[in-house]
């Protein structure tokens, strides 16, 4: 059978009924260019599955969570009441209903909607923005870019677990998303609004959470002002970020202890100043009181809300960090002391405000007993960098993901751990986060407005999530329908309620992460939308395989020494700059492979799923097509390893390759009575064998010889008669973008005497 496509099946393949099962399934195979359906068989696939963990596990996993996800939502004390009442208190019956609000608030969102359902819409273990998105892809056909392949399904991740019980409304939903180009739109759209937002929270969360901490010092040093704290914390963000390079090895059992004592010592705070200055607050589990806080107050309660949103900062973190951790870790670490220690310290600090309203601006301070304050103070400041520290690294996470589907600018990834996974780096990224954290400080230089901002963004998010999580619960958890409405009436009207008191201080500093998240919007969708035509563009242009053959038969043409890997994203087909290529330098290294880099709308693919390989051409032509599959949060190995796996796994598929043809010749000459099936099979092994010998020996050789790259660097313009809009667009933004960042090259991380540019420009 010329040109079979044969999957990479992780090892030699010796066993008679495996054979036999690839080869009634590569029968079935009836696309041209197209890798096999076989990735669906590989042995022992049931090992990648994600296993249960053990309970000691668990409790390990549960204690590290506190270092790393509750950082943010630990420090919430901080800033609160100030918020809340930014102009004081008029009656200390609205602490009550104030306390009230802020019980249920973080009860009804935190616990109930993201500890208890919102973490179980995880992408194989996976959360954030991206991983709904990623699961909404998989179940629906809702991308805009043709790279989907049959034995992508076959990937043990990509899998979806379906209840057997099939609704029409589910079916019904799916085809219009699939059928609609506006609401493929609206998704992704949603889907980048989210991102950025969560990258202004990674702006605004150092900002507001150093300098509340910081801020406390004025207890005990009163001549300092409000700009000697801007330009203190300043400078600990700018060490803070200055230190990023070096990693967060360990962050799970180094912070842990840190935020542990913090919870510990505001819980402790708590109970004490409930029980001695006025234990009745606890009159607010009472909603009744939320209802003659509303009464008193009308439209100032309404505004205040504002205020008291941001009690529940950090719970979109916590859902974006899951990748580290478990579910089962994160319920019990909230329930069991995160849950605990707020309500004491929110509790403790409404009780003290009853006897001392006029402190409301310093809170958490004023209500510190006087012997712990030192100590409070130095944990105060080391949680709330731990909360930055924590809120940096899931922005570069996140931007990480943007950058593998195609939705962010390329930037350079530094891995900054060998041990743990998700702990990168991003230089650019770093700089640029520095001085926005650092202007937001010097310019507003006190926590309310800065809070004006952040609570915009939590809800934001929050109720992006929402919208996300309602397509799931259709489409891929089947819910039933009444849930998904009592879900939309209770979570989304709430917080549809809270981010209209936050958009009312829209210019008392509201503007701030909407402007961010317009600017990030923007970058987003410019390259999002040229790197979709740019696609369209190689597919539509794509080399036909016959190519190959004609420029082998061309006189003086020659083959150079060493492994040739020739690297684009197009998944079908041979990009079109390979033209260019070959038109100024009329020789192929002595094995090509044609190496497409491709996304998968999962988390992670493992390795030995990794690659597909399919030959092109004759044997005689030692040339390949290779797809290599990768996860959004999967590592981008450096070269050496990579090109080591790959030349493994292209042994393996010419070993496959030559079993199956040898098996499938055979079995040909046996069905024609020439031989008996173990004899034909036996002389049809012969036959190959010197041929497959010749050729790995080639494979060997030329990765002696030395491996090199050849990355195309396409130019894009607008097409002529473009309109004005289309070329600004093009020619001006997408062009200043991929002039100021890193291209191809750099990305991959290529030593520049291995590399070799072929440069073509698009015209779209």
């Amino acid at each position: 059978m010329p040109g079979n496509a044969v999957a990479e099946a992780g090892g030699e393949t010796g066993d008679g009924d495996e054979l036999r099962g690839k080869m009634d399934s590569w029968g079935t195979l009836k696309r041209l260019d197209s890798l096999a359906l076989e990735s669906g068989k590989i042995p022992g696939r049931s090992g990648h599955a994600r296993k249960e963990p053990s309970w000691e596990t668990i409790l390990k996993l549960a204690f590290q969570t506190i270092g790393v996800v509750y950082g943010d939502i630990g420090t919430s004390p901080l800033y609160v009441y100030s918020s809340t009442f930014p102009n004081g208190i008029k009656d200390t019956d609205d602490i009550l209903g104030v306390l009230s609000l802020i019980i249920y608030t973080f009860t009804l969102i935190t616990v109930c909607k993201y500890v208890f359902i919102v973490l179980w819409a995880n992408d194989n273990g996976d959360g954030g923005t991206f991983a709904l998105y990623s699961l909404i892809c998989r179940y629906a056909k809702v991308g805009f870019i043709p790279t989907e392949q049959a034995e992508d399904r076959d990937v043990s991740n990509f899998r979806l677990e379906q209840p057997s019980t099939r609704l029409k409304r589910a079916s019904k939903l799916r085809s219009k998303l699939e059928g609609s180009a506006f609401a493929k739109y609206a998704l992704l759209l949603i889907t980048m609004l989210g991102t950025s937002m969560v990258i202004g929270d990674g702006v605004l969360t150092p900002c507001i959470s150093v300098l509340s901490a910081v801020g406390g010092i004025q207890q005990k040093a009163p001549s300092l002002t409000q700009e000697n704290i801007a330009w203190i914390s300043a400078a600990i963000l700018i060490i803070l970020f200055l230190a990023q390079r070096f990693g967060t090895d360990r962050v799970g059992y180094t912070f842990a202890p840190v935020i542990f004592t913090w919870f510990l010592f505001i819980g402790l705070i708590g109970i004490y100043n409930f029980v001695k200055f006025d234990p009745l607050v606890i009159k607010a589990v009472n909603p009744k009181y939320i209802i003659d806080y509303f009464r008193r107050n009308k439209k100032d309660a309404w505004i205040s809300l504002g205020g008291v949103v941001l009690c529940i900062t950090g719970t979109e973190a916590m859902f974006a960090d899951l990748g580290h951790f478990t579910v089962r870790s994160i319920q019990i670490s909230m329930c069991s002391i995160v849950f605990p220690s707020l309500m004491c310290a929110y509790t403790g600090q409404a009780s003290y405000l009853r006897k001392h309203p006029l402190d409301v601006a310093t809170t958490f301070y004023k209500a510190i007993p006087g012997p712990l304050y030192w100590p409070m103070f130095v944990v105060a400041v080391a949680a709330a960098v731990i909360a930055s520290q924590a809120m940096i690294s899931g922005t570069f996470s996140i931007i990480q993901q943007s950058v593998s589907l195609g939705c962010f600018p390329r930037v350079k990834i530094v891995h900054t751990s060998t041990k743990y996974e998700g702990q990168v780096y991003i230089p650019e990224i770093n700089f640029l986060l520095m001085l926005a954290c650092v202007g937001v400080t010097l310019g507003f230089k006190n926590t309310v407005k800065i809070g004006n901002a952040y609570g915009i963004v939590v809800v934001f998010v929050m109720l992006l999530t929402s919208l996300l999580l309602v397509l799931i619960m259709i489409m891929i958890w089947k819910t039933n329908i009444i849930l998904v409405v009592a879900y939309i009436t209770v979570f989304v009207s709430v917080e549809l309620f809270y981010l209209s008191s936050a958009l009312y201080k829209f210019d008392q500093g509201g503007y701030l992460p909407l402007a961010f998240a317009a600017v990030l919007m923007f970058v987003m969708y410019i390259w999002n939308s040229v790197y979709r035509k740019k696609y369209l563009y190689e597919f539509e242009n794509k080399v036909a395989p016959e190519k190959i053959h004609e420029v082998a038969a061309e006189p003086g043409f020659r083959r150079l020494p060493g492994l040739g890997l020739f690297c684009s994203e197009l998944v079908h087909g041979i990009p079109p700059i390979f033209t260019q290529y070959i038109s100024n330098v009329p020789a192929l290294h002595s094995v090509l492979v044609f190496v497409s880099i491709k996304s998968l709308p999962i988390s992670k693919v493992s390795a030995e799923e990794r690659f597909l390989f399919r030959r092109i051409g004759q044997r005689e032509l030692a040339v390949f097509r290779c797809v290599v599959r990768y996860g959004y949060t999967d590592l981008r190995g450096e070269h050496g390893s990579f090109e080591k796996m790959l030349v493994e796994k292209l042994i393996e598929f010419i070993k496959d390759e030559a079993t199956f043809s040898a098996k499938a010749n055979g079995r040909s000459a046996s069905m024609q009575g020439s031989n008996s099936a173990g004899d034909a099979e036996e002389v049809a092994e012969d036959k190959i064998e010197g041929e497959v010998d010749k050729e790995l020996q080639l494979v060997h050789n030329a990765y002696r010889s030395g491996v090199v790259y050849l990355v195309g660097e396409s130019e894009v313009v607008a097409a002529k008669g473009s309109s004005l809009g289309k070329r600004m667009v093009i020619d001006y933004a997408y062009n200043f973008l991929k002039r100021n960042l890193r291209q191809g090259a750099g990305v991959l991380s290529v030593p520049h005497r291995r590399l070799l540019k072929v440069g073509m420009t698009y015209e779209i």
